[in-house]
């Protein structure tokens, strides 16, 4: 079933200009795609909304552009030489190469799966008088279940920080975990794999240094902190934002853009005194999920996830999960990474990076919480969540595309309802009023029902329909989206029809 939801989506995306495959002309290639007219309103839209609730909203919160080429001892420094790896197996029937982690992760979600037939079965059987919460504490079966999913995690989490691979194979194998395409269990060693792209520079290729395309967004931040810090006279304690392109040699890039090996982060780095992070951690969890809360996806389709296995610069570190398709996933990361950055920088480059706190009398190398949420994986949540099909009450179908009219690609579409009589015109007029401060459409193709049809597939919160009524009255139909209510406006009138439901303010007014 996850399946079929995933398969709509990917055809969706590309049907109506979302999302196309990177050269597809040439066959494309592997995990990287293009995004298509509505594909970069809509993540425009998405980038706007982070940026403003993180630096428009905060007084404490700047942003930077940081370059993609980094000194090539950046990466020494932060660890991603010798530790930024992922554990790989092969399979030596169908020859195909995994993640060892996911595979173990996608194990455990099978069984959460059985865990949701067994809600479902008991839901049915209970009726009304059914408590979710008790049944999930109390059921045998359950508790069984999750106990699995608990001590194969943790082996895993053990496994992994030890480095110990030998027990991550056994632990695949005691799984019975087999080959997802052969159903082969005939596996290689478990061995590591770093995910970091390498590049030259130089003019030639006896004097070209070796450098890496970025693996993450953040180090542009932390070797930057004092050049914000002292520019913008920052007082601890104070965030860096920064949207940018990232890179990983991912060993399986799959489930559409969910994983890609050219990606984009949007990421905060809030620098707070030591001993405080922890407080800020549990304050920025809270905040970020009220961010995606505010996004009207529904609150059960989002859940905390604690890491069993910290990343060496952190002490403490969750996900907010996703529903997607294919099961809940990381959507975005809060990471309490100690001073760990900037002190590794400070060390390899030869350069102080303290921070004088004059309330302490003190200079000290600052603490930083980090939020990181995937543009991509945020793009796919609300397009697989929001897409829609619906059966309509005279028997036909519509798709429709229920996204929050303030990210949503076009804002409104302007139809005359003929091409002639004066309401080309009329529409035009309207279309250059709006367009100064609204993206919209002008469509004149095709009839009406289906002009409505395709601009509800994309996402149009608003159809505004001028006819034969409009030469009279100056009126015309403004159609919704959503509830396909239809009701007659001025003219003058559909400028703050639109301020008040599509802006970005208004969206933003709900975060205050």
């Amino acid at each position: 079933m996850s399946e079929d939801v995933l398969k709509k989506v990917i055809s969706h995306a590309k049907e109506y200009g979302f999302i196309f495959q990177s050269s597809e002309i040439y066959d494309g290639l592997s995990a990287t795609y293009d995004y298509g007219q509505n594909g970069i309103a809509l993540k425009n839209n998405i980038k706007e909304y982070w940026w403003k609730s993180m630096v428009q909203l905060h007084e404490n919160i700047v942003g930077i552009d940081a370059a993609i080429f980094m000194h090539p001892t950046t990466w020494k420094a932060s660890g991603h030489v010798d530790a930024f790896n992922d554990p790989l197996i092969d399979n030596k029937d169908s020859k195909k190469r995994y993640r060892a982690d996911v595979l173990v992760e996608d194990y455990c979600a099978k069984i959460e799966t059985k865990i949701d037939k067994e809600v479902e079965k008991a839901a049915k059987r209970f009726g009304d008088s059914f408590d979710k919460e008790m049944f999930l504490k109390t059921n045998p079966r359950v508790l069984e279940y999750q106990k699995e999913i608990e001590t194969a995690l943790s082996r895993l989490a053990k496994s992994l920080t030890d480095n110990d691979l030998e027990d991550v194979k056994k632990l695949i194998e005691e799984l019975g975990i087999a080959d997802p395409i052969s159903g082969s269990r005939n596996w290689t060693d478990v061995r590591q794999f770093n995910l970091m792209f390498g590049t030259k520079l130089g003019s030639t290729a006896d004097t070209a240094t070796d450098l890496y395309l970025r693996p993450e967004t953040a180090q542009g931040i932390f070797v930057n902190f004092l050049n914000v810090q002292r520019t913008g006279r920052m007082k601890i304690p104070f965030g860096i934002a920064q949207i940018g392109k990232a890179f990983r040699n991912e060993i399986v890039a799959r489930q559409f853009i969910f994983r890609m090996r050219e990606f984009e982060q949007m990421e905060l780095q809030f620098f707070v005194a030591p001993n405080t992070e922890m407080e800020f951690y549990e304050k920025w969890k809270q905040t970020r999920l009220q961010w995606h809360l505010n996004l009207g996806m529904g609150e059960e389709n989002y859940r905390f996830h604690d890491h069993e296995k910290l990343a060496h610069y952190a002490n403490a570190a969750a996900d907010i999960e996703f529903n997607f398709p294919f099961g809940f996933k990381e959507l975005e990361g809060i990471h309490s990474r100690t001073d760990f950055d900037l002190k590794q920088h400070q060390e390899f480059s030869g350069k102080k990076l303290q921070y004088f706190d004059s309330e302490r009398n003190e200079s000290y190398i600052p603490y930083v919480v980090e939020t990181s949420i995937g543009l991509d994986r945020m793009f796919l949540a609300l397009l697989s969540k929001g897409l829609k099909e619906e059966q309509l009450p005279d028997g036909t179908e519509r798709t429709v595309l229920k996204i929050t009219p303030a990210l949503a690609p076009v804002k409104a579409a302007i139809l005359p309802l003929i091409k002639k009589d004066g309401l080309p015109e009329i529409a035009e007029k309207i279309f250059d009023d709006l367009k100064l401060d609204f993206l919209v459409e002008y469509d004149e193709k095709d009839s009406i029902g289906k002009r409505y049809r395709r601009h509800d597939a994309i996402g149009t919160p608003f159809c505004i329909t001028i006819d034969h009524d409009t030469l009279a009255d100056d009126s015309v139909t403004i159609r919704e989206r959503d509830s396909m209510e239809q009701k007659r406006v001025k003219i003058t009138e559909i400028h703050s029809i639109m301020s008040k439901e599509v802006s970005m303010t208004s969206l933003l007014k709900n975060l205050l």
